[in-house]
C-alpha cells in the first residue's frame, strides 16, 4: 500500500514538472529566438538554420530552468496535498514524516543527476553543435542584406553602398569597402555589378570602376574594366570560436587538474586552437559540477511545509517564508561561484555550502519531527 501510494506522489510531482517546464521553457525559447533573428537580417543565414540553432539552445534552457521548476514543483504539490488532506493518507498508513521527507529526497537525487548531465554532457554538446552548424552554414540571405542607398555592414570589416539593386542581383553605382588590416583598407567603386553564387558562394562581377588600396605609406589606385570580387574570403560576422560554455568538460577537467594549484590566476591559459583562462574554466566547473546539489536543500525546504503548525493563521505566513528562503538559495546557488576567488577559506567555504546547508536543514527536520534512529533510512 505505502508503495502505491509514494508512487501517486512521484507521478503527481514528474508530471506537474514536465508540465511546467515545458510550458516555461517554450515561453523562454519563444523570447530568445526573438533576440537571436539577426541570424538571418543581419548575418544572412536561411530560416533553417535559424530553427536549426535555436532548436539546439532548449537543453541549456531547460537546465538553466531545472532548479527553480523543481523548487516550484514540490511547493506546489505539498501544498495541494496538505489543501486537500491527501497528506492525511500517508500519516494513517503509518508512513512517518521523517519517511516521508527521506522520499523527497531520495527523489531529489534523480533531478541532481539530471541537472549533472545535462551541465557536464548534453548542454556543452548541444551549444557546441549549434555553433559549428551555425560557422559552417552558408549565407543564403545574403543578397536580401544589400539596400539601396544605405550603407551594410553585412560581414566583419565589410560595407557595402549600392545606388540600385534588383532580384536579379543586378547592381548599380557599387562601393565595397574592406578592411584588410587595422592599418590597409581597400576601397573598390564600379559603375555597374552583379551579385552572383556558385558553388563556392557568392561573389561581386564588376564592371568600369578602380581599386583603391590605402595603407600607412599613402594610396595606390587601380583602375578596371572588369573584375571579380570573391566574398568566401571576406570574414562573416558569425563568431568562430568556441565561447566556454559550449567546451567539452573533460577539457575543462583536465585543465583544471594540470594547473589546480594556478586555478585563481587571471593570465595563465589552457587550451590550442581555442584556448580559456584557468581562473574562468574553475569559475564554469564550479557551475557544473556544485550549482546541482543545491537542488537537495530546496527539496528539504519544500518538504518543511508538512510540519504544519498548530496556529492556523501562521500558516501562511510560512509559506510564504518558505518560498523566500528557496528562492534566496536558488540566488545564492547562482552566485556562489563569484566567492571562489576570495581567500582559500572563503573558497573552501562556499565550496562546501550545500553540504553544510543540507546537515543544518535536515537536523533541524529530525528535530521538528522527533525523530527515531530506525526512520532515516525507511
Amino acid at each position: 500500500m505505502n508503495k502505491l501510494i509514494f508512487r501517486k506522489l512521484s507521478v503527481d510531482i514528474f508530471t506537474f514538472f514536465l508540465l511546467f517546464s515545458l510550458a516555461l521553457t517554450s515561453i523562454v525559447w519563444v523570447i530568445q529566438g526573438v533576440n537571436l533573428l539577426d541570424i538571418i537580417t543581419e548575418k544572412g543565414h536561411a530560416i533553417k538554420v535559424y530553427f536549426f540553432y535555436t532548436f539546439l539552445t532548449i537543453p541549456k534552457i531547460f537546465s538553466k530552468l531545472l532548479i527553480f521548476t523543481y523548487f516550484l514543483t514540490l511547493f506546489v504539490i505539498l501544498i495541494r496535498y496538505d489543501e486537500n488532506n491527501e497528506i492525511l493518507v500517508f500519516w494513517t498508513n503509518g508512513i512517518k514524516k521523517i519517511s516521508f521527507i527521506n522520499y523527497i529526497g531520495r527523489l531529489s537525487l534523480l533531478f541532481v543527476l539530471i541537472q549533472l548531465i545535462l551541465n557536464l554532457a548534453v548542454v556543452p554538446y548541444t551549444q557546441n553543435l549549434a555553433q559549428q552548424y551555425l560557422k559552417n552554414s552558408s549565407l543564403d540571405f545574403f543578397p536580401k542584406l544589400i539596400e539601396e542607398k544605405r550603407f551594410s555592414n553585412i560581414m566583419r570589416n565589410f560595407t557595402i553602398f549600392v545606388d540600385e539593386s534588383d532580384e536579379d542581383g543586378n547592381l548599380k553605382g557599387v562601393y565595397i569597402k574592406e578592411q584588410i588590416s587595422k592599418n590597409e583598407n581597400k576601397i573598390i567603386i564600379a559603375k555597374e555589378g552583379k551579385l552572383i553564387q556558385d558553388e563556392n558562394g557568392f561573389s561581386f562581377k564588376l564592371t568600369d570602376g578602380k581599386i583603391v588600396n590605402i595603407d600607412n605609406k599613402g594610396n595606390f589606385n587601380l583602375g578596371f574594366k572588369e573584375t571579380t570580387y570573391e566574398l568566401s574570403k571576406v570574414k562573416s560576422k558569425t563568431r568562430k570560436y568556441n565561447k566556454l560554455g559550449e567546451t567539452n568538460s573533460f577539457f575543462l577537467l583536465s585543465c583544471l587538474e594540470e594547473f589546480f594549484d594556478e586555478r585563481k590566476n587571471n593570465k595563465l591559459r589552457c587550451g590550442k586552437s581555442d584556448s580559456y583562462l584557468i581562473k574562468d574554466i574553475y569559475e564554469e566547473t564550479y557551475k557544473r559540477v556544485i550549482n546541482p546539489i543545491y537542488i537537495i536543500i530546496l527539496s528539504l525546504i519544500s518538504s518543511l511545509l508538512i510540519l504544519k503548525t498548530k496556529i492556523n493563521y501562521s500558516q501562511s505566513y510560512v509559506k510564504f517564508l518558505l518560498f523566500t528562503l528557496g528562492f534566496v538559495i536558488i540566488l545564492l546557488s547562482e552566485l556562489s561561484y563569484k566567492f571562489i576567488f576570495f581567500s582559500y577559506y572563503i573558497e573552501i567555504l562556499f565550496i562546501t555550502l550545500p553540504i553544510l546547508f543540507i546537515l543544518i536543514f535536515y537536523l533541524f527536520i529530525l528535530f521538528k519531527t522527533k525523530f527515531n534512529l530506525r526512520f532515516l533510512w525507511n
